[in-house]
């Protein structure tokens, strides 16, 4: 009987296991996954090596973070390095920007990134970037508001980004030529 029992704890962890693993980034259960723990941490707040990080707004999935984090991952996988600088010597907010997530139109603009190889499960990346004091404080940035995570052969790339609008009223001023921007900064037309 305890082989019996033994052995069905170890089938049980194997497939809770497999299924963690089988979790295909971009898929809607990636997804939902990553969000899920990203934010419940972001809401209760946590220590990020000797930094207290107060609780942070959740933050939401972005298709275009996704696709930058999911070239990336693909590109250090299939050229075997692993690096924030791509071999083509794209920095990181250059590969963001150049795939989409634009800065201009928007009062503020900010954006980040986790990168991990080796890592089996969305769980054991999360940890392992919880226990880094640079990654989860960006993990657990207030700026950040978007996010978009992909896995390929291991190398995980966590996109983050913050874009905040300006006003209905300040983009009318800017619309009229009353205001203008200036290094990120509203200025009056005088």
């Amino acid at each position: 009987m305890k082989k019996i029992l033994l052995l069905c704890l170890l089938i049980f962890t194997f497939l809770a296991g497999t299924k963690t693993f089988a979790q295909k980034s971009g898929s809607a259960e990636f997804k939902r996954a990553f969000l899920e723990r990203i934010n419940s941490i972001r809401a209760a707040g946590c220590n990020c090596g000797t930094t207290r990080m107060a609780p942070a707004p959740p933050l939401t999935w972005n298709n275009i973070l996704e696709h930058t984090a999911r070239g990336h991952a693909w590109d250090m996988a299939n050229n075997n390095y692993f690096s924030h600088t791509s071999k083509n010597g794209l920095s990181m907010e250059d590969r963001i920007v150049f795939g989409g997530y634009y800065f201009n139109g928007y009062k503020s603009f900010e954006v980040g990134e986790n990168i991990a190889f080796g890592q089996s499960t969305i769980d054991i990346v999360m940890d392992e970037w919880l226990k880094s004091e640079g990654h989860c404080k960006n993990l657990m940035n207030p700026s950040f508001k978007e996010i978009g995570v992909a896995e390929n052969h291991k190398y995980w790339v966590q996109d983050f980004g913050g874009r905040e609008s300006f006003t209905p009223e300040q983009q009318k001023l800017i619309r009229s030529g009353q205001m203008h921007v200036v290094q990120g900064k509203l200025t009056s037309h005088d």
